[in-house]
């Protein structure tokens, strides 16, 4: 008898870009950390009836094959490869969320992290917690002004604590996609394996292709970020929808 346990191993390789181009050396990525993954394969059932209460035929009408899966890895590669396909680069946004607190001088430059570069301010706090007003020039105390990254107090200000959040651009580290707004039809496309093992056996089902239809992300006050990925099944060139495979 064969069975299968756990949250299974699952692959996505990516076929095509948004535009539909095709891919030319696809790299296969494994949806790390994986959760959960369902996979569903109905089709509509057409029924043929005459004067009597039950039909006496019936018919198989559109089949489709849908799915979703929970994956807690974060990479903007697989991110890509499931609904984007616009293409990654590298380098990112990132935010300094300040936690720590700054001694006020007249003008504060903020040390951004790493090889990085201030990108946009993200509010300053004072020492209670109360969010201070940016003005243009000439801050009274409670404001600050910033011009290219360096904040300005006013002197009544000098020698307290402030928070000073802000967002920078990496170029060296990370992966970033900028998302564009194409025509309603583009998408990228992608093969998506599935593997459940258990003592020495496996269910193996491959998709040959896939288009991604929802990714959400949400936030929970003490647990982890676990992002959720919806997807539809198609057809290729050669008439292939999927193929599964058993030990037995």
């Amino acid at each position: 008898m064969q069975f299968a346990f756990g949250a299974g191993i699952v692959f996505a390789t990516q076929l095509t870009d948004a535009t539909g181009a095709a891919i030319a050396l696809p790299t296969p990525i494994e949806l790390g950390v994986m959760q959960e993954v369902s996979v569903d394969i109905s089709w509509d059932t057409k029924t043929l009836y005459g004067g009597n209460q039950f039909p006496v035929d019936a018919g198989r009408g559109k089949g489709k094959v849908s799915g979703k899966a929970k994956v807690a890895r974060l990479s903007g590669a697989l991110m890509n490869t499931l609904v984007f396909g616009q293409g990654v680069t590298t380098g990112m946004l990132a935010y300094q969320y300040d936690t720590v607190g700054t001694v006020v001088a007249t003008t504060v430059t903020p040390t951004v992290p790493g090889s990085g570069t201030w990108a946009g301010d993200m509010g300053v706090k004072d020492a209670n917690g109360n969010p201070m007003k940016r003005v243009a020039s000439a801050p009274a105390t409670g404001q600050y002004s910033l011009a290219s990254g360096t904040y300005t107090f006013a002197a009544a200000d000098v020698g307290k604590t402030v928070y000073i959040s802000y967002q920078y651009a990496q170029t060296t580290t990370g992966s970033r996609i900028d998302v564009l707004n194409l025509p309603m039809g583009y998408a990228p496309s992608f093969a998506l394996d599935l593997m459940a093992p258990k003592n020495g056996q496996q269910l193996a089902l491959h998709l040959y292709k896939c288009i991604g239809s929802k990714y959400s992300m949400g936030t929970k006050q003490d647990d982890y970020m676990v992002p959720e990925f919806d997807f539809e099944g198609f057809a290729d060139a050669s008439g292939r929808v999927f193929s599964v495979s058993t030990n037995e």
